[in-house]
């Protein structure tokens, strides 16, 4: 298990908060009580936490043209068939991710391809599994083509906590299945909009991991 480096310099710079807390408190009340011990404890459930958040495991997908991966860690929240004006100004079926803090929120390529779009809009943080979040807030959305000449958009969308996106390949860039992309940070959702006539293979409710759970089939 790998450690995101976009995390060296918040997991620093919360831990120098925490320890200036803490002594802050040990200097007004210098003598140990059940108290010190209580914030003692969850100053490092929260520093692992913070940690645990960045973790970056090692992902495989066993290739297949035909089918798109989940490109998040979580939940699916939404799925249903929506008119997507950016880029396609067509219908499209729309299957989205929620992430909590607690899963990984490094992102995966849910297909193979070139990447033909790529913009960046700025907005509001709703909590991420509200629906008007796909629209409304910050987000970074991206268009993967792949060999078959199918257009598949993927959304990267900041949360309530969330305050950055990173996507790393640029615009006319190569992208394989399964491919490291980017990081939200904390508390996210990444929709993925497919072709009208895709076979949609998950339901919501469902727990999705990235590269490994099969959220439909392209025809």
């Amino acid at each position: 298990m790998r450690f995101h480096p976009t995390g060296i310099k918040p997991v620093i710079v919360l831990l120098a908060g925490v320890l200036t807390i803490l002594l802050f408190i040990n200097m007004l009340f210098p003598v140990q009580s059940i108290v010190h011990m209580i914030l003692y404890a969850v100053a490092t459930v929260f520093m692992f936490l913070v940690i645990r958040f960045f973790r970056f495991p090692s992902r495989n997908s066993v290739i297949d043209q035909d089918i798109v991966y989940s490109g998040a860690d979580g939940k699916v929240v939404a799925i249903e068939k929506v008119h997507v004006p950016e880029y396609f100004d067509d219908e499209r079926i729309q299957v989205s991710v929620f992430m909590t803090p607690v899963n990984v929120h490094v992102n995966w390529s849910p297909v193979g391809g070139q990447i033909v779009y790529r913009k960046y809009h700025k907005g509001k943080f709703l909590v991420a599994f509200n629906p008007k979040s796909s629209l409304v807030n910050e987000h970074t959305s991206f268009v993967i083509r792949d060999l078959k000449d199918r257009d598949i958009m993927v959304r990267q969308i900041a949360g309530a906590m969330a305050r950055r996106i990173i996507l790393v390949p640029e615009e006319g860039s190569m992208i394989g299945q399964g491919e490291y992309i980017g990081i939200i940070k904390f508390g996210s959702r990444v929709d993925i909009m497919l072709p009208a006539d895709a076979k949609i293979l998950v339901k919501i409710g469902d727990k999705a991991v990235a590269t490994h759970t099969v959220m439909a089939k392209l025809t």
